[in-house]
């Protein structure tokens, strides 16, 4: 696109008079011009139209018709509203009817760019355009985006890939949602809105944040298993390589010096025997920080990052293949990580049973977070509804004290919120929790801004959303670490969008344990003991996962030579569980034909006396 169509464009705009019916529809037909889409087409049923027709449905069963400004069906939702600048000047005849008495000093006006009034104003269109999406008709998938236009000013975009319709958020991020006028100057943005026209779905970041995470998470399986090979423990494995991959995130995300680690691993290829000593020492490094003197290793002054991910500072020997693995996994751009799944495919990477099961299905993105907001972010977001109407009330008469007040109270309850998934896994939903929350505490911290706030930065700081808000049970004790280092990565990822490393401060890992390693179910004392009879000899079962072969019908039958100890349970008890305001995750779930064979017969029949319920036979069968 020529800039001089690019800057006549943003003149003629930027000058256009208030006049929203009249000025809408020739905005947008010449905006599709500069960023190069077709215009909308007026055959009817084309599915991208102006004035397109909807139906709603209202609560007391009565149907109102409505007009979408334009719609394009599978990509957006545009709601165009038209303000001014400043409120216009009185001409002298009204002056001077006024002056005389002959007419009311009364006039009205749209609402002015930049103000409390223009803000809510805005609002009010996204909430329509929200309702519209709710009456579109059954066939039509919801949109992935809603556009808020103030034509000749401003584009807010929100999206919503789930594509559930009742929760768009702000896109990118709250501080780059509102494209103004003279943005459609750089090509990155003109090519944004280009793609919500033409291909929406592309500009979802998880799908490439997952190609990147899959791409890591095989790298890293092949690693695990030829380390593995040579004689090291799984669990030595995986934390070494939790260690090293943190390395990589941590040199990507600014944490470290750029590409320092990537160098590192570079400069000993040649003689592999000097990775060992020389992380080793950077690990030691990490731990403690350098306290203003320079790290040997990378010779950069280091942060704490300590947290006890780097307490233990082993490092394995790497022949020249293993080196040349971990060398190509920090080749990846680790800043695009996708924290809800990289726990899920880590674990199986890390895991010699798991591993076989590395590209199977995981439970997706997209349905945690549709399990999520329902839980979690609906009522949090009606809440947050109230306190910014309560805001604006006070704004509009002048008590901007009391405005920020309101919302300032509400985010320190978001940074006091207690979340617990009682079956946590590797992470994924607690992470997802995170991170809604994190967007919605990003809307009001914008907020507080907007309204006068001198003191966002301080506010972050002191108050933000975090992992200790966040708890977790699991049994799995490779997963439940995995779980805490996906929210440190979740967490450090917001933290230098929104501030910068620099704002990070040390130590930069902390060590909560808000992720327990214990049954959600059961509570005993000690560890499981091996149950014996009368003689005092140990009562074993078979392992009920064995199996041979029959030499006569050659089929599958149970090896019963296969057996393992009949577990009993010190002091039985229902598991206590950590406080919490919202309860989300994806238990475990083994049918009543599966439950023994999972869970072992002493586990299974002990919830009997530890409750002290009737709990029925067949549930147990």
């Amino acid at each position: 696109m020529p800039s001089r169509e690019i800057e006549d464009f943003i003149a003629r705009w930027a000058a256009a008079s208030p006049s929203e019916r009249a000025n809408a529809q020739l905005f947008l037909v010449e905006l599709c011009d500069l960023i190069e889409v077709p215009r909308p087409d007026p055959k009817p049923g084309s599915g991208y139209a102006f004035e397109f027709p909807v139906v709603e449905h209202h609560p007391d069963g009565s149907t109102s018709d409505g007009r979408i400004d334009l719609y394009k069906r599978g990509a957006f939702l545009l709601e165009a509203k038209q303000f001014q600048d400043q409120p216009p000047e009185p001409t002298d005849l009204q002056l001077a009817l006024e002056s005389a008495g002959a007419v009311a000093r009364k006039r009205k006006s749209s609402p002015v760019r930049g103000t409390g009034a223009w803000d809510d104003a805005m609002l009010k269109a996204r909430g329509q355009a929200e309702r519209y999406v709710r009456a579109l008709a059954a066939g039509d998938p919801n949109p992935p985006f809603l556009l808020v236009v103030d034509v000749g000013n401003s584009i807010e975009v929100f999206a919503d890939f789930t594509q559930a319709g009742r929760n768009y958020l702000h896109f990118p991020h709250p501080q780059a949602f509102r494209i103004r006028l003279e943005d459609l100057r750089q090509p990155e943005i003109r090519e944004r809105l280009r793609r919500v026209w033409t291909d929406p779905l592309a500009l979802d970041p998880a799908r490439y944040s997952a190609a990147v995470t899959c791409g890591i998470s095989d790298l890293l399986a092949k690693l695990a298993k030829s380390l593995e090979q040579a004689g090291h423990a799984p669990r030595v494995v995986a934390d070494f390589l939790c260690r090293c991959l943190f390395c990589m995130f941590a040199e990507d995300a600014g944490l470290l010096p750029a590409a320092s680690f990537t160098q590192l691993l570079d400069s000993v290829r040649p003689d592999p025997a000097q990775f060992q000593p020389l992380a080793t020492q950077l690990f030691r490094e990490m731990n403690t920080g350098t306290a203003g003197r320079i790290s040997l290793v990378l010779r950069h002054a280091l942060k704490r990052f300590n947290g006890g991910l780097f307490a233990d500072a082993t490092a394995l020997d790497l022949d020249a293949d293993q080196l040349t693995g971990l060398h190509q996994a920090a080749q990846y751009d680790w800043k695009a990580v996708e924290p809800a799944i990289f726990g899920t495919l880590l674990q199986r990477a890390l895991d010699p049973v798991e591993r076989h099961k590395l590209g199977a299905e995981f439970t997706p993105r997209a349905y945690v977070e549709r399990l999520v907001l329902a839980t979690v972010i609906e009522p949090l977001r009606a809440e947050w509804a109230h306190v910014r109407a309560a805001a604006y009330t006070h704004a509009r008469a002048r008590r901007a004290a009391d405005a920020i007040a309101e919302i300032r109270a509400f985010h320190r309850h978001l940074c006091a919120l207690r979340i617990l998934d009682p079956a946590c896994g590797s992470g994924n939903f607690l992470y997802v929790s995170f991170e809604l929350l994190k967007r919605l505490e990003m809307e009001v911290l914008d907020e507080m801004a907007q309204l006068g706030d001198r003191e966002p930065a301080l506010e972050i700081e002191q108050f933000t959303v975090h992992p200790r808000q966040f708890f977790g049970l699991e049994l799995n004790p490779r997963a439940a670490a995995l779980a805490e280092l996906v929210l440190w990565i979740g967490y450090l990822q917001w933290q230098a969008r929104a501030a910068g490393t620099a704002a990070i401060g040390e130590p930069v890992l902390q060590k909560l344990d808000n992720i327990q390693c214990r049954d959600a179910v059961l509570g005993y004392d000690g560890e499981p003991q091996p149950a014996r009879d009368e003689a005092g000899r140990e009562i074993t079962l078979w392992d009920r996962r064995s199996t041979k072969k029959d030499p006569i019908t050659e089929r599958e039958v149970p090896d019963e030579t296969k057996r393992v100890p009949l577990l009993t349970y010190a002091n039985p008890r229902p598991a206590e569980w950590p406080e919490a305001d919202f309860i989300v995750g994806n238990p475990p779930f083994l049918g009543n034909k599966r439950m023994r064979v999972g869970l072992g017969d002493g586990y299974t029949e002990t919830p009997l006396g530890a409750w002290s319920l009737d709990i029925p036979g067949r549930a147990l069968s």
